[in-house]
């Protein structure tokens, strides 16, 4: 977990490839790092009425979360890649005839992690044969890479 934190932040720190981090809750903003460039504004804006702030202090910008697809696109188009760190939640599957078995055979997908445990309210129950719960959140990073003959569409 802390290598994935460190790995993130490495991503992070680079000035190479574009980083846009992107966050949940109410208000949160885009995060943006792009490579050193004179238009920078001029092309995050990209004719739109809103700015996108610098913050100095951070050497990032923000940018409204709306404006996220669009960055990637572009970004692919001008650069060829970007690195996307967004939130992600692991998801669980399971039964509830697992959870309530008492022998020690199991052949569900949770490979007997949650047998015979009992459902602890946890677990949305969606039928005898399955249920199913979403883990803590934690960030996760990806590159996306322009492949050629790979066309985006841009809204």
């Amino acid at each position: 977990m802390e290598a994935d934190k460190e790995r993130i932040r490495a991503i992070w720190r680079q000035t190479e490839i574009p980083v846009v981090f992107r966050r949940t809750g109410l208000g949160q903003v885009l995060r943006v790092r792009l490579p050193e460039a004179a238009d920078n504004r001029s092309w995050l804006k990209n004719g739109r009425r809103r700015h996108p702030i610098w913050i100095q202090s951070k050497e990032y910008w923000e940018l409204p979360k709306a404006w996220l697809n669009d960055f990637v696109h572009r970004s692919l188009k001008r650069y060829g890649r970007v690195y996307l760190i967004q939130p992600y939640r692991e998801k669980q599957i399971c039964a509830p005839s697992c959870m309530k078995a008492a022998g020690h055979e199991c052949e569900c997908s949770c490979m007997g992690a949650n047998h015979g445990m009992q459902n602890d309210g946890s677990w949305h129950e969606i039928s005898d044969a399955f249920a199913v719960r979403w883990g803590d959140a934690h960030m996760a990073c990806r590159l996306l890479v322009l492949r050629k003959g790979r066309r985006f569409s841009v809204q």
